[in-house]
């Protein structure tokens, strides 16, 4: 989950900060929806996206409205054969959601229709080991450490011909959203990070947290043991566990059986347990990365900052953070910049408040 501590080529691989806080309740977003899309003559004749002539209000819906994507996608990129859904118009700006652990695509099963719907074309991917993403070699090494996900983004992007996006993450998907705009600037328009500035320094990660404060992390040590490695192979543990993790991350979300079961699908994936223990592992010091990516996790450790337009959200009833007021990691953003708190929501933000993090994807795109 999240750091505890608050291209393809490239690797040779084929402001003032203002504070809002926000209820999720009746009136969190506007009730009117006004997506209407028009390019200018002279994009489109360059054959760009198609930018709103207004921007967009997203409407308020109750989180689970929609429950399945459309028929989903696969495309090679990188080492992968990524399965995605689409949705929206062909030609709209785009943005990029990305998911976390113990979670799937389905946290953006909300997000993805209402921001389709205001124009955008919206790409929701699985990250490696998870859902019908899957290795194109059976050699290739089931690697979990940060810079090899993000650089799964990058190829992504490059196999869709996509220039530039809006990434949107929470979880291990805000650490790759942050990777991606602090490392490819230029292939980022802006940022929606829950949780802020998530990119782990492996180095930091061995000083120990209050007691207090390691008790939320209980899995990671358990994924350390062999124990662990064995629970996470083991589907009823795998589930019963990261159904466990849902409950105490979110303790305000009202999630049903089929909610949880669509996305735990997605943990039958042969490559699942392998990602993520190395990924908790590779956290901890505790595993090796490859050596195709030093260079990259040599330039992570050193806390670059990120100067793409962003908004970083803070749900309160998150157990991993601190504290909700984005403090901690404000200076590792260096653009135009906002920060929102969102009263009452948990961990798995964009499946607990899908209108408010549509609208924050589409207020970081208009800043």
């Amino acid at each position: 989950m999240i750091n505890r501590r608050t291209f393809t080529k490239a690797v040779g691989m084929g402001v003032g900060a203002t504070a809002v806080s926000v209820g999720v309740g009746a009136g969190t977003a506007s009730a009117s929806a006004s997506a209407v899309s028009s390019a200018s003559a002279a994009e489109a004749g360059r054959g760009g996206p198609h930018r709103p002539s207004v921007k967009p209000a997203i409407p308020l819906i109750a989180p689970g409205t929609h429950t399945a994507f459309p028929a989903l996608k696969q495309v090679r990129a990188g080492v992968l054969d990524v399965g995605y859904a689409e949705l929206g118009p062909k030609h709209g700006p785009v943005v990029i959601c990305l998911h976390g652990w113990p979670y799937d695509i389905h946290s953006f099963v909300d997000v993805a229709p209402l921001l389709a719907d205001a124009g955008y074309r919206v790409i929701v991917p699985y990250l490696r080991g998870h859902g019908s993403t899957t290795f194109l070699s059976g050699s290739t090494f089931r690697n979990g450490q940060q810079s090899a996900v993000a650089v799964d983004i990058i190829a992504l992007m490059d196999a869709l011909k996509i220039r530039q996006a809006v990434l949107a993450g929470f979880d291990w998907g805000s650490r790759t959203a942050d990777i991606v705009a602090a490392l490819w600037p230029e292939r980022v328009k802006a940022l929606v990070s829950v949780s802020g500035y998530l990119i782990t320094n492996v180095e930091a990660q061995k000083t120990p947290l209050p007691p207090k404060a390691e008790q939320v992390w209980w899995y990671q040590y358990y994924f350390a043991t062999d124990r662990g490695k064995v629970a996470m192979q083991t589907k009823q543990n795998r589930n019963d566990l990261c159904r466990l993790v849902w409950d105490d991350v979110s303790p305000t979300w009202a999630f049903d059986d089929a909610t949880y079961n669509r996305t735990a699908a997605a943990f039958d994936n042969p490559d699942y347990a392998a990602i993520v223990i190395h990924n908790y592992r590779w956290r901890l010091g505790l595993a090796d990365g490859e050596r195709r990516y030093d260079a990259l996790e040599a330039k992570l450790a050193a806390r670059p900052t990120i100067g793409v337009p962003t908004i970083t959200i803070d749900p309160d009833r998150d157990p991993f953070l601190a504290s909700t007021d984005g403090t901690a990691y404000r200076k590792f953003f260096t653009g135009k910049y906002e920060h929102r708190v969102l009263t009452g929501i948990g961990h798995n933000t964009p499946q607990e408040a899908p209108s408010t993090f549509a609208q924050a994807v589409v207020d970081a795109d208009w800043m």
